[in-house]
């Protein structure tokens, strides 16, 4: 039974979020990653006349970092990612002497794509102490994870969770980190597009909040840019779906490029239906670590067509000096930008601590007011008054047949090709 506390705290976030409801539509275990040592601390003893005098010891206390993310439902490979950049960047930050001389331990919970499941883990990350809260893929359950995070005061850090209605204009403790505001990501697709000189492409989109926003999206950049979209085909998320009449139409339409970045679920069966009814045309996916898109789609109709896009520069030296420590470190073949994501957050939060201690209100001023430039990152992370991101420049790269570079890939015989990097995006306003 929830606490009078919870209740009135869902109040608090029924009440944020109710004017933006039309804008979108576990255990009991928690695990965490240790310490492997505490920190010590030593006091000099003063030499004068006066009185001696005490001081507050310093905590030798580890500080605790929350890990949200779907481990056990529809985005588990995006939250394995996430979770295991987040357990590296502590592992390293705690092998270096830890964040101002305190170890840091990782709690973990599981969102399982659920709202409810997500304000219960959130309940007991609280509980636990965290300070700080990372991960959030789904944007099912990001209003939720933000609307608590503002009620709580404690900053969370969404990776994915692209939805506009994760926030307000008033929203002080929430934070992108990869993916930015759905709103915002059809600007990258419409600078590709004008750089190949196309004139018509296809778009399809699911009918959920992330596919909606990102048609609400297309048809404001693509507006008087002279390439033609036609019908934005809406379909039913799978399994039950047919792809067929909806790809058939936009290859009826003479599509150049099929931009499928608003329907994650359908990638698969959308690229393989492009390549027998369209033929070789490009075909965007939806910010997929791309070893899950090749999981998912026949290689053989996916290289050299199927792009996608990422916060992380995979061709970046600083992304191939830490992708290989974590390929040594996780069971992970690949590197994702999740993963890069993960490490940054925790990096971040472990920057804070160190120069303003462990107060949450604190870390989300730090956090606010400086940029950083993190390994792996295609953009340096800075933000609006609101936490939305200040400065993305997503990488568009297609996947091409291999060999990769040397310790970077073990899940295949591909390597990523960088097309374009976008301009600055426009930060989304609430």
């Amino acid at each position: 039974m929830r606490t009078n506390l919870r209740r009135s705290r869902l109040l608090v976030v029924f009440a944020v979020f109710a004017l933006l409801a039309a804008a979108c539509g576990s255990t009991d275990d928690t695990t965490t990653t240790q310490a492997a040592a505490q920190a010590t601390t030593t006091t000099a003893a003063a030499t004068t006349t006066a009185a001696p005098t005490t001081t507050e010891p310093v905590s030798t206390e580890p500080i605790k970092i929350g890990m949200l993310a779907d481990l056990t439902s529809t985005f588990t490979p995006w939250g394995l990612n996430v979770r295991d950049g987040m357990r590296l960047a502590v592992q390293e930050i705690n092998d270096a002497g830890g964040a101002g001389g305190r170890m840091l331990e990782l709690v973990e919970q599981d969102s399982q794509n659920d709202p409810d499941a997500a304000a219960t883990a959130w309940d007991r990350l609280v509980e636990d102490g965290v300070v700080a809260v990372g991960g959030v893929i789904s944007s099912g359950v990001a209003p939720t994870a933000a609307g608590l995070a503002e009620a709580d005061q404690i900053p969370v850090f969404f990776t994915k969770a692209g939805t506009p209605a994760s926030f307000t204009q008033d929203s002080r403790y929430t934070f992108r980190t990869c993916l930015p505001a759905a709103p915002m990501v059809a600007a990258p697709v419409l600078q590709y597009a004008q750089e190949q000189g196309l004139t018509n492409v296809g778009v399809i989109v699911a009918d959920y909040a992330w596919g909606q926003g990102f048609k609400a999206a297309i048809e404001a950049d693509f507006e008087g840019s002279g390439i033609d979209y036609g019908e934005i085909q809406v379909a039913p998320v799978p399994p039950t779906t047919d792809f067929t009449p909806f790809v058939r139409a936009m290859a009826d339409a003479g599509a150049q490029m099929v931009i499928a970045t608003g329907h994650p679920p359908g990638g698969a069966s959308i690229v393989a239906l492009s390549a027998e009814l369209i033929g070789d045309v490009p075909v965007t996916g939806a910010w997929t670590p791309p070893d899950r898109s090749l999981a998912l789609i026949d290689p053989a109709t996916a290289i050299g067509r199927f792009t996608d896009f990422a916060c992380a520069d995979y061709t970046s030296d600083s992304y191939a000096e830490l992708a290989k420590r974590y390929l040594a470190f996780s069971d992970n073949l690949f590197m994702s930008d999740d993963a890069v994501s993960g490490f940054a957050i925790v990096t971040m939060v472990a920057e804070a601590v160190a120069e303003v201690g462990d107060d949450p209100s604190a870390i989300a001023e730090y956090i606010h007011a400086n940029s950083f430039d993190m390994p792996g990152y295609a953009f340096p992370l800075s933000w609006t008054a609101w936490g939305e991101l200040a400065e993305a420049q997503p990488i568009f790269f297609i996947i091409n047949a291999g060999p990769a570079p040397e310790g970077l890939n073990e899940a295949g015989d591909w390597w990523v090709e960088v097309l374009s990097q976008s301009d600055p995006l426009e930060p989304y306003v609430p």
